[in-house]
C-alpha cells in the first residue's frame, strides 16, 4: 500500500529501526530515535543498489516520488551534485568530514 502524508507523520518511535514501503522501490526508514529517512532501492546493471534521498520533512513524500520517477541512476546524479550537510545531517548527528581542502574553520 502506498504511503500518505498522514501515515508518515504518525509513524511511531518504537525503539528499533523499521521501514514503511511506498511504491517503485521508495521506502521510509524510521530510526529508533524517530528520524525519518527516504531510501530508494533500485537495480542498476543487474545489481541491487540503495541510496538515501534525504530526510522527511525536508524532502516531502511528493518530492521523494518525483526523484524516483526521473528514471536515471540517482547515485551518478548525486556524485555530480554538491554535498548538503545542513538540516538532515545535523538532525541525525552527522558531521561533515574534514580533511585536506576543508574550509570548515570551526574548532572542536
Amino acid at each position: 500500500m502506498a504511503l500518505s502524508e498522514m501515515s508518515i507523520r504518525h509513524a511511531r518511535i518504537t525503539g528499533i529501526n523499521y521501514t514503511l514501503d511506498d511504491s517503485d522501490g521508495l521506502t521510509l526508514n524510521v530510526t529508533a530515535s524517530g528520524g525519518k529517512i527516504w531510501l530508494f532501492r533500485y537495480y542498476w546493471t543487474g545489481k541491487q543498489k540503495r541510496m538515501s534521498l534525504g530526510c522527511y520533512p525536508q524532502i516531502s513524500l511528493k518530492e521523494a516520488r518525483t526523484l524516483v520517477a526521473q528514471g536515471i541512476n540517482p547515485y551518478e546524479r548525486r556524485k555530480t551534485a554538491a554535498p548538503c550537510w545542513g538540516g538532515c545531517g545535523k538532525k541525525l548527528g552527522l558531521v561533515m568530514p574534514r580533511g585536506p581542502g576543508s574550509h570548515d574553520t570551526q574548532q572542536d
